[in-house]
């Protein structure tokens, strides 16, 4: 609409045209008040019954909350409005009708499941709460990507539809390729390391991953969002730098500028960037402290995943986002380069929410020989990745990143209880549409 003012720019002594939707109605007898939103707030319009046209309050009290409408009128100061401003309608046009009975309640006074929300997500979008959590989320990649240009790190997009799984395995959602075999990627890894050993040297990527797990629980997704970063000529401690300084970036953008959003959602007394360096553990040093709980019902010892309930013990434990290092070779990618000093201990890393974890990294193996050894000992077929592994005979620099989970990062965030709500349109076992 050429001649539209958004409600939040509508000021006293103005003549103006809103649109958006009605979010409530009051009918108090002689008056009557319409409270309209737009993406930017409320405004209330005010309807004196018996000064103004019976077409016109007509109309306007009897169109269907979340009708989408526009209203033209003088704008006055009043204290009383929730906004402090209210619109004397001139005009009113009903673009289009809602119908009386809606799959959920917008204004937020009658609760939904989440799958009654999923499956309503425009409708669902329009809570302020919602709405502010993609709000904070287009925020977030906003500053992870301005950190990473700091940083001197160029943008890529690379390929989702590729001819190998990125680590093998049966995680992976084969489709036809015009008579091929085909697959959604895991990961953007190998591509991202080709690039640095091209001109570029430093890479990031915000884009999605698709990991066919059969998983069914309040933390994973079946496409997700990663934020992937790789530079050549960086050690994995490095790499951690660079892992802690996106994450603080990203909390610190939105305690700056998202502070309606976080007032939406009930976080603005409580929401603190972290400040102060993560601490750094080792996998051994992780192991002794979760048995030293008591909270698993059997020890963990060398060479053993962390299982969920012993991520949340040593998250409570530490009390602050953290990492652990030098994890047992046996348990890391093939492209993950063991310490020269020891090979039974890998560069790979994991950075930690006391709730779970977001990020997996480490230093690549970056020597030719070493790599397809690797890719052997793990049962994959180096042949299979030839487009890989033959860059790594022209010149590929030492190079270490990582990938951090972007709903992830969010949920804990924002302690969302499910990471659903951190995506417009979550793809799980369950849901494949909307």
């Amino acid at each position: 609409m050429r001649n539209r003012t958004y409600t939040a720019d509508a000021e006293p002594g103005d003549t103006v045209t809103v649109a958006g939707w009605v979010h409530e109605v009051r009918d108090l007898g002689g008056i009557a008040f319409l409270i309209l939103r737009d993406t930017t707030g409320k405004i209330q319009v005010k309807f004196e019954k018996d000064e103004m046209d019976d077409d016109l309050v007509e109309t306007g009290l009897g169109v269907h909350r979340e009708s989408v409408i526009s209203v033209t009128g003088d704008v006055a100061e009043e204290p009383r409005a929730p906004t402090g401003v209210e619109i004397t309608p001139e005009s009113l046009d009903v673009i289009a009708e809602a119908e009386a009975q809606l799959p959920l309640d917008p204004s937020g006074k009658v609760d939904a499941e989440l799958s009654t929300r999923l499956d309503n997500r425009t409708l669902d979008l329009r809570k302020d709460e919602v709405k502010a959590i993609f709000e904070i989320r287009a925020e977030v990649q906003r500053a992870v990507r301005d950190e990473f240009r700091t940083l001197r790190a160029t943008e890529i997009n690379t390929p989702k539809i590729v001819a190998t799984g990125t680590e093998g395995g049966t995680e992976l959602f084969p489709i036809t390729y015009f008579g091929q075999e085909a697959f959604m990627n895991q990961s953007p890894q190998l591509f991202k390391q080709l690039m640095v050993g091209s001109g570029l040297e430093r890479v990031f990527e915000v884009g999605p991953i698709f990991r066919a797990e059969e998983h069914n629980t309040p933390r994973h997704l079946n496409e997700a969002t990663s934020i992937d970063f790789e530079s050549a000529f960086i050690d994995h401690t490095e790499a951690m730098d660079v892992c802690e300084a996106v994450v603080k970036a990203a909390y610190e953008a939105v305690e700056e500028n998202c502070q309606d959003e976080l007032e939406a959602l009930g976080l603005a007394e409580e929401f603190e960037a972290p400040s102060g360096e993560f601490p750094r553990l080792t996998y051994e040093e992780a192991i002794q402290r979760i048995n030293a709980t008591g909270e698993l019902d059997e020890q963990l010892v060398w060479g053993d995943d962390l299982p969920t309930e012993g991520e949340k013990a040593l998250g409570d434990d530490v009390g602050e986002h953290y990492f652990i290092t030098d994890w047992p070779s046996e348990i890391k990618p093939f492209y993950i380069k063991d310490h020269d000093d020891d090979e039974t201990l890998s560069t790979g890393f994991d950075m930690m929410h006391p709730n779970m974890e977001l990020v997996s990294g480490g230093q690549r193996e970056h020597r030719f020989e070493h790599l397809v050894a690797g890719f052997e000992q793990q049962g994959l077929d180096p042949d299979a990745f030839e487009y890989y592994t033959k860059m790594f005979k022209y010149g590929m620099p030492p190079h270490a990143g990582f990938g951090l989970g972007g709903e992830r990062l969010i949920m804990t965030m924002l302690g969302l209880g499910n990471i659903r709500e951190a995506v417009l349109f979550p793809r799980d076992r369950q849901r494949l549409s909307p």
